[in-house]
């Protein structure tokens, strides 16, 4: 069949496309921004890209549109799409119809950590043996794609809350009837949908009511929101993961008791987060050393594992694993280094992604200058849902510089005067590179930080370095 996918070059569709080219379909696509990492992977499989949605690009022998979520009513391939009386779907739905029937689906959700949970959970069932399928909203380096089908049972899936398309406005997760489901984390996010956080839980419970009782819920334990969410009613086992300290205690409880005792735990052994003890009902399992950094991280790492040992995996036999992982492309992930500057790339977009990220990397720096580099591009970024929190989440920086674009409808002026070190704002990447160039030193460390292309401004920032 051939499909054209509206939208081909979200993380999401990419890995649709890689799918449906495995399966041998015949796929193209097109896509207002075309940008590495998925247009390079798209490229690399042989899928025909096209920049923009104009009508003629789907031409007469496209059989099937997937429409990705970008897209809506007035979109000239969209009216094209209706008008002619195309097949169409969305991605999640082709996903469930003709990718996870007859799989054991395990979906990992939340605000913050998919793309990094979702990567290690495959690459702990990878490294047991069970060849499983996945689909990631990123570009694993463990395994070089962001979606394969693999000949295992298991399909690892990152399951998004974010509306479906413009004619399902479920969110795209419901779709996937996990036997597995991680609820990592629950916070107030896309503002161009969800009204409060109230509608996001509503969303999450249409997930739980989704997952068999043979199936498995792994959530963390610290989460109040998430907490809520099992109060809308569970019917299957739960099993809640979270942070020790050293004499064993909880770090964080929920307020009134809420929750119950947890079954997976952590306890530091670094800092930063590159080494701690994993325990199981509070029996050790052992210790782990990886690359990765920061508490988020290592929450992450118990959401995995204990996926991976809900599906029949030895836990213990699993974690010398870890130390091989490398997380996917844009999480913290070093360009390069030049005139004694560290670059990075990541995808952080959430104050509280961008607290955690600036934390871990900070107990590894120590005093080293650190610099955050901002591209407020999210939809709940531009529309300022988290302006107020936006500040706080940037302290663990030296200094910080905010990409602010004419059509940036907040005054940023008023965050960059709250930041707690330095702070200013740029007009455009041109400016932002050749300033920031003129002003770094040996020593520092400059992450830049976006949901989308950036105009390239990380390798751009980092050419000037080199040049």
């Amino acid at each position: 069949m051939r499909l054209h996918i509206l939208g081909i070059c979200g993380t999401f569709m990419g890995g649709v496309a890689a799918l449906a080219r495995e399966l041998g379909h015949e796929v193209e696509g097109s896509d207002q921004n075309v940008y590495p990492p998925m247009s390079s992977q798209l490229e690399r499989l042989g899928i025909r890209l096209a920049s923009g949605y104009a009508a003629t690009q789907l031409g007469p022998g496209v059989e099937a549109v997937l429409v990705g979520n970008a897209l809506s009513r007035g979109n000239p391939a969209v009216e094209h799409v209706l008008d002619s009386g195309l097949r169409y779907s969305s991605g999640a739905q082709w996903l469930a119809e003709h990718v996870l029937q007859g799989r054991e689906t395990l979906a990992v959700a939340g605000t913050h950590g998919k793309t990094t949970t979702t990567s290690l959970l495959a690459w702990l069932l990878e490294s047991a043996g069970r060849d499983p399928g996945f689909l990631v909203g990123g570009v694993p380096d463990n395994f070089g794609v962001s979606a394969r089908l693999g000949s295992g049972r298991d399909f690892v899936v990152e399951a998004d809350e974010y509306d479906t398309a413009f004619f399902d406005k479920r969110s795209k997760f419901v779709h996937y009837r996990p036997v597995v489901a991680v609820l990592n984390n629950l916070e107030y996010d896309h503002a161009d949908i969800f009204p409060d956080l109230q509608a996001i839980q509503r969303q999450f419970h249409h997930l739980v009511r989704t997952v068999p009782g043979r199936g498995r819920l792994i959530v963390n334990g610290e989460d109040a929101a998430l907490a809520e969410v099992l109060a809308m009613g569970c019917w299957t086992p739960v099993e809640r993961f979270g942070m020790v300290d050293t004499q064993g205690r909880p770090e964080l409880t929920l307020p009134g008791g809420i929750g119950s005792a947890l079954d997976w735990t952590a306890r530091m052994l670094a800092a930063d987060g590159s080494r701690f003890a994993v325990a199981h009902r509070g029996v050790e399992l052992g210790v782990v050393e990886w690359p990765l950094l920061g508490r988020h991280s290592v929450m992450n790492a118990l959401a995995a594992l204990a996926s991976a040992a809900a599906v029949g995996c030895d836990a213990k036999a699993l974690l010398p694993a870890f130390t091989h992982f490398t997380s996917a492309k844009r999480r913290l992930e070093v360009l390069g280094v030049a005139r004694g500057v560290t670059v990075y790339d990541d995808f952080a977009h959430h104050p509280t992604a961008i607290r955690t990220t600036l934390e871990g990397l900070r107990a590894k720096l120590g005093p080293a200058r650190l610099i955050a580099v901002l591209e407020p591009r999210s939809n709940s970024m531009r529309l300022g849902a988290h302006a107020e929190a936006l500040a706080p989440s940037l302290d663990p920086a030296d200094a910080t510089v905010f990409l602010q674009r004419a059509n940036l409808p907040w005054d940023a002026a008023r965050v960059v005067a709250a930041v707690r070190g330095a702070a200013r704002t740029v007009p455009d990447v041109a400016t932002l590179v050749d300033s920031l160039a003129a002003e770094v030193r040996p020593g520092d460390h400059v992450v830049f930080m976006s949901n989308g292309g950036f105009e390239d401004a990380p390798r751009r920032f980092l050419a000037a370095l080199s040049g």
